[in-house]
């Protein structure tokens, strides 16, 4: 965890849950897990602040907590799901854009309380529609539920865990916490509920709606209330499902940009196919048929299926391998290499920077390092149609902040401000002679993508806190949000290529 995710972290806590869950759970990320006597000796906060603050944390999936042998009960901030407030904006737009206004308050009101059962979801939303409505109108909850529906169907909402039953029936002392357990099976079942009324209007505090004095209404008891229909089944927002969809959406960009809009709707189609059936961290998509591709094309898009096969071929003969042929079966089966799409949605963005921080020469020296895997300085050079004075200036600039590296089978060189030192062995260097002199050795310039997309994490991380930190500066608080969004747009793109590095290592 480096400095600048922690202080991303802080500033995230703290706009959105104020100083004392910000400095819990701070406390936690620095530390790592801890019981809460020691939570509360080390932050020097009172018991009931502490516990409340966990539990505010822990509604909104923040911080885990484990059972150990002894039955100390110990808590752990999940430092990633903090940063993942960033992108609040963005899954409440994708749910608008997707499922319309009820989508958006949907999702919205899941990220603002963290969990709620689907009953009080559908009342709230409904009385928040109503509020926007003419006079008169009113919100059916019906309505509601069908959207609720339509996004458990797609997976951007989900069940949470449930207590265990056993817990619940076991006649002994209750565990010093409960275990919480979900069959994947019901993650997206959504209860059968029959939610009747409509959206309710907000009154004055004084008259209700046949303009009574609030003194006059006869109290109500409590005793006949009806039992809630869902109670203790709770939903949330399925956060790895949006960032599939920023990732689909990413991909067809990438594919309209290169080829054409045909291409792109094609390979939409593709994604669109996949999305429930594909898990989020999988490499590849499942394999489509040229068939059931074909069938699956949006109503009213008129192509042959003799054309769709020639621009499945051209996407699969492309360089970037965006699209794979896994078989020939059904008119041939095609995957889209999802690992891949994403190596290279992370090169076009250090591609990107480096042309906006260097200038255009030192983003053609870059592609073509990227494009030629190892070179030594006179062939960059002779390549990019640089002068050797420009060319070696351009390649320390991009060394001295590790978008480019420079190895060495006996020696690494690593350049700084003053001088090059030498530290370690690797496989780089290819010397003319045994001895492995300076003056007699290959130093080949190389591009380690993986590296460089986490330096550039790293700068965008410590970038997205200074914009916050002006933002509260500033006393015009719009200012500044777009830059926010676009630089956590960056964020995710380099996140997910470095995740799915990770695991297939």
């Amino acid at each position: 965890m480096t400095q600048a995710e922690i202080k991303l972290c802080s500033l995230l806590l703290q706009e959105h849950f104020g100083e004392i869950v910000e400095k819990i759970g701070v406390h936690l990320i620095r530390t790592g897990s801890q019981p809460i006597r020691v939570i509360v000796h080390d932050t020097r906060t009172s018991l009931d602040q502490v516990k409340k603050a966990l539990c505010v944390l822990i509604q909104h999936n923040l911080v885990i907590y484990q059972v150990h042998r002894r039955g100390m009960v110990e808590y752990e901030a999940q430092c990633s799901r903090v940063l993942r407030m960033l992108r609040y904006p963005r899954y409440i737009y994708t749910a608008k854009t997707l499922y319309n206004d009820t989508g958006e308050l949907i999702v919205e009101e899941l990220l603002l309380n963290g969990k709620m059962t689907m009953s009080a979801l559908v009342k709230k939303v409904a009385d928040r529609l109503t509020e926007t409505m003419e006079d008169g109108k009113t919100m059916d909850y019906a309505e509601v539920s069908c959207t609720f529906v339509r996004l458990a169907d797609t997976h951007f909402v989900q069940r949470c865990p449930l207590v265990h039953a056993t817990e619940n029936s076991d006649p002994g002392p209750p565990p010093p916490a409960p275990t919480l357990v979900i069959n994947e099976k019901d993650m997206f079942l959504v209860p059968k509920l029959s939610l009747i009324g409509k959206g309710k209007r907000r009154r004055s505090s004084e008259d209700d709606a046949t303009g009574e004095p609030k003194a006059k209404r006869p109290k109500h008891t409590t005793d006949n209330k009806e039992p809630i229909p869902d109670d203790g089944i709770y939903w949330q927002a399925n956060l790895d499902r949006f960032h599939q969809h920023f990732r689909d959406q990413a991909i067809v960009s990438a594919v309209a940009n290169r080829m054409d809009q045909t291409s792109s709707e094609i390979v939409r189609t593709m994604l669109r196919m996949s999305e429930v059936t594909t898990p989020s961290s999988a490499p590849f998509t499942q394999p489509l048929s040229s068939n059931e591709i074909f069938r699956s094309l949006p109503v009213g898009y008129n192509i042959s299926k003799q054309v769709l096969d020639q621009y499945l071929t051209l996407l699969a003969d492309d360089p970037l391998e965006f699209v794979g042929k896994s078989g020939d079966s059904g008119g041939g089966m095609y995957i889209i290499n999802l690992h891949k799409a994403l190596g290279s949605l992370a090169t076009a963005s250090l591609e990107s920077v480096v042309q906006e921080r260097f200038g255009s020469r030192c983003a053609r020296i870059f592609r073509l390092v990227l494009q030629k895997k190892h070179l030594e300085q006179k062939q960059v050079e002779d390549f990019a149609m640089i002068p050797a004075k420009e060319a070696k200036d351009m390649l320390y600039k991009m060394l001295s902040e590790n978008f480019i590296s420079l190895q060495v089978t006996n020696n690494v060189i690593i350049i700084n401000q003053q001088s090059w030192t030498r530290v370690r062995e690797t496989p780089e260097e290819i010397p003319k002679t045994p001895d492995h002199a300076p003056s007699r050795t290959f130093y080949l310039y190389t591009v380690n993508i993986l590296s460089a997309a986490r330096m550039l994490l790293h700068r965008c991380y410590k970038s997205i806190a200074n914009l916050i930190e002006r933002r509260q500066f500033e006393t015009k608080e719009n200012k500044l949000d777009a830059s926010e969004i676009q630089v956590d747009e960056t964020i995710f793109l380099l996140e997910s290529y470095i995740e799915s590095t990770m695991k297939r290592q």
